[in-house]
């Protein structure tokens, strides 16, 4: 249970020469980046990415004068509200910076991230619990995505509710145990490519420089993916991050495949854009249903993004996919598909439509999210200076 709180929207402030803006630090599943009330940042979109590239540190591999992490899953923002519309609770918008990048990409999901949103809405009083369980309709507005994501709110010694942290819940690619987030995807079909399956197949054959003619997958429930038989490209789908990292010409093979999968997928030229992710299969090893290795887009994941693992595991119930061909034995109404990464697996369950086995309605899996820091994002007065009412706090 919960209600939406009409709460007063914190001020941005000038601290010396700097502006400061509230802000959450927090981690959501295995990605990690600041929270932001998105009504305090400018209405202007170039200059809201001024202020988030200064305040990430970016351009710079190592972002040394601002809060990256010097990797793109901890080079992520998240920008909350409360809801603008009917059924929707909260709102949010994903944004992904690259370290060495100088520009902000608000065009595709991150559902690590947003494990970390309703936590955020409660802590700042944007959603008010009124149960030890309180859940919200999230509504990703980079996609239109929405999601019913749940939390734990105990009560205090005082009788105030508060997001509980601790708990027994473990996912792989995080240390320790947290507290669960529930995650229900809702309708996530084609939330970037506008269909589950863009070409309308569920294999394709493209031609690419250099490879030849290539089988893949092209699919988007949740996140657009480029699925494709590591051993095609030359790997054996069970290197580690590094090893991929490492070997420049895989990678070039990977990106010259990702480009003409963009264009097949009616994205047009994607070599600016963060989609779609490449997905490259193997057959399990660890007793789950696929092994996956997965670029987002050019640097190997240390373990598989939520969406993407989302969208991984409903090929593998699709017949006809690479996926499938690869993938352990799936059959049901309501598998589980257990997707292994580096760092363990990400288990995911889906509802499949009885009258159509190729429709996938729903999918539900578990993340956790912690707050990691509170206080101000500080950036340079001469990036952004909104000249606040209230007085100038003391440098």
């Amino acid at each position: 249970m919960s209600a939406v709180a009409a709460a007063r929207v914190p001020e941005v402030a000038r601290r010396g020469s700097q502006t400061a803006i509230p802000c959450l630090l927090m981690r959501g599943g295995t990605s990690r980046g600041p929270f932001l009330d998105a009504r305090l940042l400018p209405a202007d979109p170039a200059l809201r990415d001024a202020v988030l590239l200064a305040a990430m540190g970016s351009p710079d591999p190592r972002q040394i004068d601002g809060v990256g992490g010097a990797h793109p899953l901890t080079s992520k923002i998240g920008l909350v509200r409360p809801g603008t519309e009917p059924g929707v609770d909260v709102e949010w918008t994903f944004a992904q910076v690259q370290p060495d990048g100088d520009t902000v990409d608000t065009s595709a999901n991150c559902g690590n991230m947003l494990a970390a949103v309703l936590p955020f809405a409660v802590e700042t009083g944007m959603v008010v619990p009124t149960g030890d369980r309180t859940t919200a309709r999230v509504l990703t507005r980079n996609t239109g995505m929405v999601a019913e994501i749940t939390v734990a709110t105990p009560a205090g010694a005082n009788g105030t509710r508060h997001v509980a942290y601790d708990g027994a819940a473990r996912i792989d690619g995080v240390p320790g145990t947290a507290a669960p987030v529930e995650i229900g995807f809702l309708d996530t079909a084609g939330s970037v490519a506008g269909a589950l399956l863009p070409t309308g197949r569920a294999r394709d054959t493209v031609e690419v420089p250099g490879l030849g003619a290539v089988d893949v997958t092209l699919i988007d429930n949740g996140q657009p993916l480029v699925i494709v038989e590591a051993a095609r490209l030359g790997a054996t789908g069970y290197e580690s991050p590094a090893d991929i990292d490492a070997d420049e010409e895989l990678k070039a093979r990977v990106e010259a495949l990702r480009l003409v999968c963009g264009e097949a997928m009616g994205l047009g030229d994607v070599s600016g854009r963060n989609y779609p992710k490449m997905t490259l299969v193997a057959p399990p090893r660890h007793g789950g249903t696929l092994t996956t290795r997965s670029l987002i887009p050019r640097v190997c994941h240390q373990s598989i993004g939520v969406l993407a693992a989302v969208t991984a595991a409903t090929a593998c119930v699709i017949e006809g996919t690479v996926a499938r061909f690869v993938a352990a034995g799936v059959s049901g109404t309501e598998p589980t598909v257990s997707v292994e990464h580096p760092s363990g697996e990400f288990g995911v369950t889906l509802g499949v439509d009885p009258a159509d086995p190729q429709r996938v309605t729903r999918s539900a899996l578990l993340r956790t999210a912690r707050l990691l820091m509170a206080g101000d994002l500080l950036v340079p007065r001469s990036v952004w200076d909104p000249a606040p009412a209230r007085q100038e706090k003391l440098a």
